[in-house]
């Protein structure tokens, strides 16, 4: 069964990052902490990136955004520097990028191990769900960079129609394995109900979330369209 493959996506979201880069050899070269935030706050209006807060000291700054899915932060941080740098060679190459939010990894991977009790199918026989746990996390780096990117996905089924069941579940859930494998990003938890799937995940500061998102999804409707039509139909 053929699907035509998903472009852009319609979506509802917070997405805030942490992100800290310092001065070169870290020497107290910010003097104008005023004049630096201001600076900040114009690139980000113009590259419509939402600046939450900032925070200057003598060799390095601080700052919360809030990014569109379609932002990379690679680009942001690059962005950022080479408009905000008064002088060749003003800010060190490395920085540091944490996904942020108020809750805690800890409590979305709780919600999400709990899908099968708090959608009501814990008590069947055999639930039609499928939960997956890696056991190793895979580990992603970057150059000149430190970061921690997790992102909670969740991806509905057409018209909410249930589609999944826990054979179909752990079948998409080792494809889209293959595909975090292959597009270099780590799938941390999965959650297969019949109508909608959560996924934590963390990606490279050079990749999108929304770029993630399509490459889950088309790989996604493709698997399921070529190895199980019957699902679809």
């Amino acid at each position: 069964m053929h699907l035509d493959p998903l472009v852009t996506l319609a979506w509802a979201y917070q997405l805030h990052y942490y992100l800290c880069f310092r001065t070169r050899s870290r020497k107290p070269l910010i003097t104008a902490n005023d004049q630096l935030t201001a600076t900040i706050g114009e690139i980000c209006q113009r590259h419509d990136y939402h600046l939450l807060r900032a925070k200057v000291y003598p060799d390095h700054l601080r700052c919360l955004l809030s990014l569109r899915p379609t932002q990379k932060i690679s680009d942001v941080i690059r962005t950022l520097k080479a408009n905000s740098s008064p002088e060749p060679r003003f800010w060190e190459r490395g920085y540091l990028a944490r996904s942020v939010g108020h809750v805690r990894i800890a409590t979305v991977k709780e919600y999400i191990d709990e899908q099968s009790t708090h959608h009501g199918y814990a008590s069947r026989l055999l639930p039609p769900v499928f939960r997956y746990r890696a056991e190793q996390p895979v580990a992603l780096t970057a150059a000149h960079s430190s970061f921690e990117l997790n992102h909670h996905l969740v991806f509905a089924t057409r018209h909410r129609v249930g589609i999944f069941d826990s054979r179909l579940g752990e079948m998409l859930t080792a494809y889209w394995l293959r595909v975090a494998s292959k597009h270099v990003f780590a799938i941390d938890r999965i959650s297969v109900v019949p109508d909608h799937v959560h996924l934590l995940l963390r990606i490279l500061p050079k990749m999108s979330i929304e770029e993630c998102a399509l490459s889950l999804l088309n790989n996604g409707q493709y698997f399921v369209g070529k190895d199980e039509p019957q699902a679809l139909v």
